[in-house]
């Protein structure tokens, strides 16, 4: 268990909070088993909210930058002298290469997308059993929504037809064979 908050731990909180210390560095210096949520609890409880400066991690000599010297502005010795007049070089245009031939596209074969190879507009109907190996994906290109046109039109069947008491003709033909 922690030894507490004394008065004088409370003032040295307050002096290093307001240094500018972060809560880690308050929370090793006062040590005796001081967290850093200790600190920043307490810190809340205070109402210690502004800081003289924000914390930043204490640099050493390694990580100090040496300054590099400035180059001399060319301005004042560009300013003395005009300048040149300038050389207009013809440049011969360079033959053009025939562009190589586009890759031939892949086959639009159905069950050729796995699930890593599924983009945005492919077709996404299941090809076989999901726990085999050979599962895949139809991969063509998809029309309007998950589907290529084919598997859109098994997909979205059309609605069909009621009649006034709610029956389908499909249920009202099979009635007759009940």
């Amino acid at each position: 268990m922690t030894a507490g908050w004394t008065d004088d731990r409370v003032g040295a909180l307050k002096k290093l909070w307001l240094e500018g210390q972060s809560a880690s560095q308050i929370a090793k210096q006062l040590g005796g088993g001081v967290t850093r949520n200790a600190v920043i609890g307490k810190v809340h409880r205070l109402g210690l909210s502004g800081r003289a400066a924000p914390s930043q991690p204490a640099r050493t000599a390694a990580t100090f930058r040496t300054a590099r010297p400035r180059p001399a502005a060319p301005a004042a010795t560009a300013a003395a002298q005009p300048a040149a007049p300038r050389r207009l070089e013809v440049v011969q245009p360079k033959a053009v290469q025939p562009a190589a031939p586009a890759p031939a596209p892949i086959p639009d074969l159905p069950g050729t997308a796995t699930v890593m190879t599924l983009g945005a507009h492919m077709c996404k109907w299941p090809i076989g059993d999901p726990s085999s190996r050979e599962f895949s994906f139809c991969g063509r290109r998809a029309s309007e929504g998950v589907y290529c046109v084919e598997h859109a039109r098994v997909a979205y069947q059309p609605q069909v037809k009621r009649g006034k008491d709610g029956s389908s003709d499909l249920a009202r033909s099979l009635r007759r064979y009940i």
